[in-house]
């Protein structure tokens, strides 16, 4: 049997963003609309919340309706005044990526500087074989099914031996729907049918793996 490969979404799934750095980015994306909108405060934080709920990402919502720059955007928000101090993550992590067997590709909607540079600084870089951010995306991030496609196209990926780790609901849903094994990265008491296994650290994969497996019908 053949090994899967792993696609792992970065941001709370990887390392834990909400203390420090989903705060500042939001900030920067409500910054960024009230400076290039020209709205206040309440109303940019309108727009990035609709834009997100309607469509997974603030990017997208912009892109369609005010036709800004998806690269500076991105550039824009994701500025750190110390990243380093603002990353928090369990080195235990390194360990469970090691021994699972399989390709381990990174599949974000975040930017390509952004992510690289939580890869290095985590140490977690070295125990992947590719990185899929948003731009190599064409700008459709997840839960779109076309992000998904570009990634499994330039892969050469039966999306049947894939497995995908999230801490997004929506973007497993899609996931799900396309053939792949999920996993949950959650502390909540939802379930949901989209979902194969839920977990509250990405660390607990090696102890789940078993109920991952893919069968033999499913290979290559």
């Amino acid at each position: 049997m053949k090994n899967p490969v792993w696609l792992f979404d970065l941001d709370n799934t990887l390392h834990n963003a909400t203390p420090h750095i989903f705060p500042h980015i939001n900030r920067s994306m409500r910054q960024y609309i009230e400076r290039h909108l020209g709205v206040g405060e309440h109303e940019a934080t309108r727009i990035r919340q609709h834009y997100w709920e309607r469509y997974g990402a603030t990017l997208l919502g912009l892109m369609r309706h005010h036709a800004t720059d998806p690269r500076h955007f991105l550039w824009e928000t994701h500025q750190f005044p110390d990243l380093p101090r603002m990353v928090v993550f369990d080195k235990a992590l390194r360990h469970t990526l090691r021994h699972l067997p399989g390709r381990k590709i990174i599949f974000s909607n975040a930017p390509r500087h952004y992510t690289e540079a939580i890869l290095e600084l985590t140490g977690l870089g070295r125990h992947f074989d590719a990185v899929y951010a948003v731009e190599n995306l064409r700008f459709q991030p997840k839960p779109m099914f076309a992000g998904f496609r570009t990634l499994l196209r330039a892969e050469r990926l039966d999306p049947r031996r894939c497995i995908m780790i999230e801490d997004s609901l929506a973007n497993l849903v899609t996931a799900k729907k396309l053939g792949m094994k999920t996993v949950w990265v959650s502390a909540g008491l939802r379930q949901s049918p989209f979902v194969d296994v839920k977990i509250r650290s990405a660390t607990q994969l090696s102890n789940c793996y078993g109920r991952l497996e893919i069968s033999a019908k499913n290979e290559i």
